[in-house]
């Protein structure tokens, strides 16, 4: 049994009852209902004026600024990675972000890594190259299925990365900025809302000339 549903429940009809405590005969089931769901709508019309964004008075779509707001956040975290990587061997941030989804997921094969890190194949197949060049990464016979190839980090690509997790980590820190650790965690359940949105587009392979009528038609974002 959920508890904290109960709890939260109980401290929602106490409000209630202490903002009708004059009214007894308004305590009932309907009213308290009809109370919530006004107090809802309240907090949500509070919340809605009181989140101000560039050119909202002028009409701007929460869309539009949302997609605004990752282009530019991901300019910053480049920003950081590359800042963490210097005097290193990683040529590119995508470089370590390989190995480390290679240490933390285990072996797979080219395109399951490719897909991943969401790259086209030809750049996913150039840092690849890459890191196998520099000893990085190895091949391997998969353990699943002989007739295939998988990607595993080496001992060389561990020191490698781990020579460079503080700086690495740190440039991750200082991406969540000043959030605290209640709105990193609501954040994460958004952001993964999100991804999980897209993966189910990008799983189908969409053509890239067709993208938007097809996610437009499938999903019915516009609606």
């Amino acid at each position: 049994m959920n508890y904290s549903l109960v709890k939260d429940l109980l401290s929602l009809v106490e409000d209630f009852e202490s903002e009708n405590s004059v009214n007894i005969q308004e305590l009932n089931v309907e009213n308290f209902l009809e109370w919530s769901w006004e107090k809802k709508a309240q907090k949500k019309i509070n919340y809605e004026k009181e989140t101000l964004w560039e050119g909202k008075e002028s009409g701007r779509s929460p869309e539009s600024v949302i997609s605004t707001l990752f282009v530019r956040l991901n300019r910053y975290a480049k920003k950081y990675s590359k800042a963490a990587i210097s005097h290193s061997d990683f040529s590119t941030q995508d470089d370590f972000i390989y190995l480390i989804s290679l240490r933390t997921s285990g072996p797979m094969t080219k395109t399951q890594l490719i897909k991943k890190n969401i790259h086209d194949k030809s750049a996913g197949n150039l840092i690849i190259t890459r890191l196998l060049q520099r000893g990085w990464v190895q091949q391997e016979n998969s353990s699943f299925d002989n007739r295939a190839k998988v990607l595993c980090i080496t001992e060389t690509g561990i020191d490698v990365l781990e020579g460079q997790m503080r700086n690495i980590r740190l440039a991750t820190q200082i991406v969540s900025g000043n959030l605290n650790e209640s709105e990193k965690i609501e954040l994460i359940r958004l952001l993964n809302k999100l991804t999980k949105f897209h993966e189910q587009i990008w799983d189908q392979n969409p053509p890239s000339e067709n993208l938007l009528d097809f996610v437009d038609k499938q999903y019915m974002i516009a609606n």
